[in-house]
């Protein structure tokens, strides 16, 4: 394995930034708990307390990010409330506690997308890119075929074999998808473990062929479809950008 190769030091330099970007999802998940049956049950009604945390963070985020940042992550917001609300009100594939989309959960995406591309970007993590992009797809096999063989989550493993085979036809951003996956599985393992939200026993509760756990392993699949969209119009805004500052400096010269 290519990631039993890179020198411990530059390992070390590695789970440094990956803890540091991704720290944030770490506390997030023990968060949840505030959103979860438990709390909301026995002492109060906690979600707007949550939106209200996560919208600030959000802003305290934004406001020390660069500008590329910046719109990667506004891009995240609009695209988060638009997919949680198709995926979850329209095509039903999973039910927040109070049947609603709460508003720690675009505002998160945001987040999310702006700290995993910070990893991915960081300068370390790149001279060992293929290493580290290695290493991930082999624990997002072994995740799925768990999930597969203990939970019978055939739902989860025939979308994480999407994710792959859609990253080893366009590996453009691999290493953000596959980032994006493990924490997606930690955040969603949180989330139903508390009763935030939670997955049918079939896909869609529809597909009785495609048994599903609560949470399937392979739910990055859909974050995934938001992510492209996401990149699609980020890239876009700054190739614009990038053409436009190239014809000022070609007026310039």
């Amino acid at each position: 394995m290519q990631i039993l190769q890179v020198p411990k030091e530059d390992l070390k330099r590695i789970f440094g930034v990956f803890f540091k970007e991704v720290v944030f999802f770490i506390i997030a998940v023990f968060f949840l708990f505030f959103d979860g049956t438990y709390f909301n049950e026995n002492i109060f009604e906690a979600q707007n307390t949550l939106n209200v945390c996560m919208i600030l963070a959000f802003f305290a985020m934004f406001y020390k990010a660069n500008p590329r940042v910046r719109t990667l992550m506004i891009i995240g917001v609009i695209l988060g409330f638009i997919g949680e609300h198709f995926f979850s009100k329209i095509l039903h594939m999973y039910t927040y506690r109070l049947e609603n989309v709460p508003l720690y959960v675009p505002f998160g995406h945001g987040v999310l997308y702006a700290r995993i591309f910070r990893f991915s970007k960081a300068s370390i993590v790149k001279k060992h890119q293929k290493a580290i992009e290695s290493f991930l797809t082999f624990l997002i096999i072994i995740i799925a075929t768990i999930y597969l063989i203990a939970f019978f989550d055939v739902f989860g493993f025939f979308m994480t074999i999407g994710v792959l085979l859609i990253l080893w036809i366009q590996p453009k951003h691999k290493l953000f998808f596959l980032t994006m996956y493990l924490l997606v599985v930690v955040l969603e393992i949180g989330g139903t473990a508390f009763g935030s939200w939670k997955w049918p026993e079939i896909a869609f509760g529809i597909f009785e062929f495609l048994p599903s756990n609560n949470p399937p392993s392979g739910i990055s699949f859909f974050y995934f479809l938001l992510d492209i969209g996401c990149f699609v119009i980020y890239t876009t805004i700054h190739m614009k950008a990038w053409k436009r500052l190239k014809n000022i400096r070609q007026l310039n010269k």
